[in-house]
């Protein structure tokens, strides 16, 4: 049976009809004021994948604690950044055929300290082997941690004498000088390289020439020798404890940048022929423009595990060039966490050939903390980094999200 058609100028009706302020009932249902903004969603969205890597969670948590340990070192002011050098400790037990060290500023705080085959003289002294008074052991004295100076044991600074400081004082002023250097040197070196990357993957032709040649020029010269001679040319005339800073931070800079343009520029090559960037340049965005909005956003996820593997390398490279003999910081006593383990290392065959002799052979206290503190320092700031690092590269690409 044929039906009748409804009239030309007649019109259906709207299955969903606006209400009488003009706005649908299913945009009517969201509050104005609480809608979130993509970038905000897009925030959210990467916490949540965040939030399921445990390992990522750790070290998140670890850098945490680091920053706060920094920040809370600057901000008590007593040393670090305006000074360049650690509180210095003298032991009241001088020990067999050893000389009360005095360093050149002075003085030193004396500590109580006995050998550890006599009876103590006060309940908060340290037992030290009666051969080597300058080693001082870790305790498990409560009164200690709460207010004593070496809950973690000593870090001697001359390998016959009575002269050190307190490992936990070097961890705590030394975060802020560990951390600046690594986050300046590892982020500025990222920051050239993905600027320099960008461009020669994207505009080609003779950028790009010219941009890898030099990158070419740069990664054939070995980077700790560069380091190295950069150190040894300049450091003589660098005398104050910011130019030398400076110095240090920018031989590494020098030398950091060209694995990230490298890395970048491979990276680019293969997102600049995706579809969202042809249908950005036919739309007639100019190059700045797809270079920030579309090559860099999705060029950084490489970038996140090179930071992994260059932030907590940078403490072992400053302890590297320590223990090869230069004079990076002013004094051996400097706060920074490489420093603390190259005079770790290079120290100790000194304290146990001095120990030897002084005991006419016979064995003597081996100090451990001196080696186990900064190496487990040093060991933990790099692994946090590269937990993280890991977790954040799959948070932020889509394409590695579990």
């Amino acid at each position: 049976m044929a039906t009748s058609s409804p009239p030309p100028d007649s019109k259906l009706p709207d299955p969903t009809p606006p209400s009488a302020t003009g706005v649908t009932p299913s945009a009517a249902l969201i509050p104005k004021g609480r809608r979130p903004s993509p970038r905000i969603a897009q925030m959210k969205r990467t916490w949540y994948f965040l939030s399921r890597n445990n390992l990522a969670l750790i070290g998140l948590a670890i850098l945490i604690f680091f920053a706060v340990v920094a920040v809370s070192s600057a901000a008590a002011g007593t040393h670090g950044f305006p000074n360049d050098h650690l509180v210095l400790y003298c032991g009241s037990y001088a020990g067999l055929g050893t000389q009360n060290y005095v360093p050149l500023n002075g003085s030193c705080n004396l500590v109580c300290t006995y050998p550890s085959n006599g009876p103590p003289p006060s309940p908060n002294c340290y037992a030290v082997d009666q051969y080597n008074p300058g080693n001082v052991p870790p305790t498990l004295n409560l009164a200690h941690f709460s207010g004593g100076p070496l809950p973690l044991g000593s870090l001697t600074i001359v390998s016959d004498g009575n002269l050190f400081y307190s490992i936990y004082d070097g961890f705590i002023e030394g975060a802020q000088w560990s951390l600046f250097i690594s986050v300046v040197i590892v982020g500025v070196g990222a920051a050239i390289g993905l600027l320099l990357g960008s461009m020669a993957g994207y505009l080609g032709g003779l950028v790009d020439e010219l941009v890898m040649r030099v990158t070419d020029i740069f990664l054939s010269i070995p980077a700790l020798l560069l380091v190295l001679v950069t150190l040894a040319a300049l450091g003589p005339s660098f005398s104050t404890l910011p130019q030398r800073v400076g110095l240090l931070v920018g031989a590494f800079i020098v030398v950091w940048w060209p694995s990230y343009t490298r890395i970048v520029r491979g990276q680019v090559l293969v997102t600049r022929e995706q579809k969202y960037v042809e249908a950005s340049r036919a739309s007639g965005a100019k190059a700045p423009r797809i270079i920030l909005k579309h090559i860099v956003p999705n060029s950084l996820y490489p970038v996140f595990v090179q930071l992994s593997l260059d932030v907590g390398s940078i403490p072992l490279l400053v302890g590297g060039i320590a223990f090869l003999g230069y004079h990076i910081f002013p004094t051996l006593y400097f706060p920074e966490w490489g420093q603390m383990s190259a005079l770790a290392v290079g120290i100790l065959p000194g304290q146990l050939t001095a120990c030897q002799i002084a005991s006419a052979g016979t064995s003597c206290a081996f100090p451990w903390w001196q080696l186990l503190f900064p190496g487990l320092i040093v060991f933990l700031f790099a692994i946090s980094v590269n937990f993280l690092s890991d977790g954040l590269r799959d948070a932020f690409d889509p394409r590695l999200r579990r």
